[in-house]
């Protein structure tokens, strides 16, 4: 392959190498052509016959003396005259060789120029010039791309401000509501009383949550991540961690259905992964139709091991399952805090699969949503 690449790269210069051979062979032939002029007229007696009338016509007026002052003066010389000559050509030829390559960097420089600017149009180069206009051109779009990112990041983070506020201020107003209801509220029941401090709590816990997930997104971010690696049995931690979701599940009457190879054994980051099946998990109840299965499946083939998590809810559209795993995006549009957190479970989840060489998914059809993850049974440095 690296052999077929350096092929390549000759061949895209080929039509160079050759409009320059071909300009230096005809610059050559064009010296040797003066050189032979000059060499017949300076050494032959074309030159001293013409030096000879010069003089004979203008100084002496007498061919003999005008034929003895030549050999006094040029004839003694002539083959310094002839070397001069000689050098001229050759800077002429040289400076005209020279003009021709400076011409293409002129050209590169235009280029460039065209570059800065960044003009809508693609570059265009002389055509023995096309591997570096494919470069340029190359460098062009990768940096309309990286733009165009950086745009799509700004927006992101001032969205992220926006749902940051919105998602804060929410949980926040009702604690504040509540609270105040319970101070200024002098003759209030037990009963109220106590319901107005389950809700304050319950909006409290919301809030942590909603500021430790912005935390966790952050720490993922800015953090070089060390994994830990033992070996689990990750039936076990699967069967562990639908267990803790049973108040979850009960509140929409959801079942759990497990079909798990027994006693798979994984190399991982326990701790981390563990948060990628509970982010999959809580994601699967928070979009699942109610009194339906949630369905865990997981399987060992070769070297790698397969999860599938499985829930019946609304048909996710192919342009949001391409943004899914972004961070801060949420499926849904209105950005309830009832439902779902601030759009970094799932982003997280996708990181910690990578930093474990593995691979994460998601597919939606027919009401069937599934994430899939697959992972080396063995960790990798």
């Amino acid at each position: 392959m690296k052999n077929r690449n350096n092929i390549h790269r000759e061949d895209d210069y080929l039509l160079f190498k050759n409009r320059l051979s071909i300009k230096m062979l005809l610059m050559m032939g064009c010296a040797i052509l003066i050189i032979i002029v000059v060499y017949t007229f300076i050494i032959k007696d074309n030159f001293a016959n013409v030096v000879v009338a010069i003089l004979d016509h203008l100084v002496y007026h007498d061919r003999d003396q005008a034929l003895l002052a030549y050999v006094k003066t040029f004839k003694a010389y002539e083959i310094w005259l002839f070397l001069i000559a000689f050098s001229g050509v050759l800077f002429i030829i040289f400076r005209r060789y020279l003009n021709s390559i400076s011409g293409y960097f002129k050209e590169i420089n235009r280029g460039i120029d065209t570059l800065v600017r960044e003009d809508a149009e693609d570059i265009a180069l002389p055509p023995e010039l096309a591997s570096t206009e494919r470069k340029i051109n190359s460098i062009r779009h990768t940096l309309i791309e990286r733009k165009s990112d950086a745009e799509r990041a700004e927006q992101r983070k001032n969205d992220l401000v926006m749902y940051l506020a919105h998602d804060l201020k929410t949980p926040l107003s009702s604690v504040i509501g509540y609270l105040t209801l319970l101070r200024d509220e002098n003759q209030i029941s037990d009963e109220l009383r106590e319901r107005y401090l389950s809700i304050s709590l319950d909006k409290a816990e919301r809030l942590e949550d909603l500021i430790n997930e912005f935390f966790e997104i952050t720490r993922f971010n800015l953090s070089n991540i060390t994994l830990v690696y033992k070996k689990i049995n990750l039936t076990r931690m699967l069967e562990q961690l639908a267990y803790e979701f049973k108040p979850m599940l009960a509140d929409k009457n959801l079942k759990c259905e497990f079909e798990i190879q027994p006693d798979i054994l994984l190399s991982c980051d326990a701790n981390k992964l563990q948060r990628v099946f509970d982010n999959l998990l809580r994601n699967a109840v928070s979009y699942c139709y109610e009194n339906t299965s949630i369905q865990v499946a997981a399987e060992q083939i070769e070297d790698r091991v397969r999860i599938q998590i499985k829930n019946e809810g609304d048909t996710i559209p192919k342009e949001k399952l391409d943004r899914i795993f972004e961070q801060f995006y949420r499926l849904d549009i209105s950005r309830s805090s009832s439902t779902g957190g601030a759009g970094l479970g799932l982003a997280i989840a996708k990181e910690i699969v990578e930093l474990h060489h593995g691979q994460i998914s998601a597919h939606s059809e027919k009401g069937i949503t599934c994430f899939e993850v697959t992972l080396p049974l063995v960790g990798k440095s």
